[in-house]
């Protein structure tokens, strides 16, 4: 890291601290020619490949504006979907890798946002799977009535009404 005040190419790492949200490190540098300290963040990055072939840099808000409109006319507010982002991004970044495909974070998406609201998830899974019939609507309300916990009988008549 070269110095930002005398460019020199030899600093010393004086303290280390990991930022709240554990995305980032602060580091604080000491100069050892000029004896100025200056202070640098490091992140990693979490790059998206996209079905054209382009590149571009994870972000939540392209998550929560893609899950949104699924989520128009639910009782979801923005908060949810700012956790149900988070949880996706870190679910992603565990695995430990620095590319990830669109598809993937599409995937990653489905579980959370089932738990969320199961209406707004069939409306993104209809379009991210490309539902092509009233049948494939219907195999995933079996899957989801299969896998929902037994007693809570309130949600699965909304599904069937």
């Amino acid at each position: 890291m070269h110095c930002p005040f005398c460019r020199n190419p030899d600093t010393r790492v004086v303290d280390s601290r990991l930022s709240e949200d554990g995305t980032s490190i602060r580091r604080r540098r000491l100069c050892p020619q000029c004896e100025r300290r200056f202070s640098t963040a490091e992140t990693a990055t979490l790059v998206v490949l996209k079905r054209c072939g382009s590149t571009e840099p994870f972000s939540r808000d392209k998550v929560i504006s893609g899950v949104r409109r699924a989520c128009q006319g639910r009782p979801v507010t923005d908060d949810q979907l700012a956790v149900l982002a988070h949880q996706v991004e870190d679910q992603i970044r565990a695995r430990g890798v620095a590319e990830v495909d669109s598809h993937e974070i599409g995937l990653a998406l489905l579980g959370p946002l089932s738990a969320l609201d199961e209406v707004a998830y069939l409306r993104f899974a209809s379009v991210y799977r490309s539902f092509k019939s009233i049948e494939d609507f219907l195999e995933e309300i079996k899957t989801l009535k299969d896998a929902r916990i037994p007693g809570n009988d309130e949600q699965t008549q909304d599904l069937t009404a």
